[in-house]
């Protein structure tokens, strides 16, 4: 049980770190007003800069909505099992990869 409690307080960590992430990065990734008054290369840098800013923002919303689900199911009898080896998955990879369901080594 207290496993559990140690997930469940990780994740929500987690889970406060992602929407922070996610927060910041939405800023990042407002639009670039034409009539900005930067240079033309420097405004290529600006929409190339954002444009790596809305890959990170999706992926770190990806891992925001995993992580939500996890915690959703981290009360159910085979959450943190692999389910291909029956082996426990360790809480950092439940962490990183929260929609995996196999431990590193089944996985690959």
């Amino acid at each position: 049980m207290k496993k559990k409690e140690e997930i469940i307080k990780k994740i929500n960590l987690e889970i406060t770190k992602i929407k922070s992430r996610v927060k910041d990065l939405s800023e990042l990734t407002k639009p670039i007003a034409p009539d900005c008054a930067i240079g033309r290369i420097s405004r290529m840098d600006a929409i190339n800069n954002k444009t790596i800013n809305e890959n990170a923002l999706r992926k770190a919303k990806n891992k925001l909505k995993g992580l939500k689900i996890a915690l959703q199911n981290v009360n159910d009898t085979d959450f943190g099992i692999c389910a291909k080896c029956d082996k426990e998955i360790p809480l950092g990879r439940i962490l990183l990869m929260p929609h995996s369901r196999f431990c590193v080594h089944c996985a690959s």
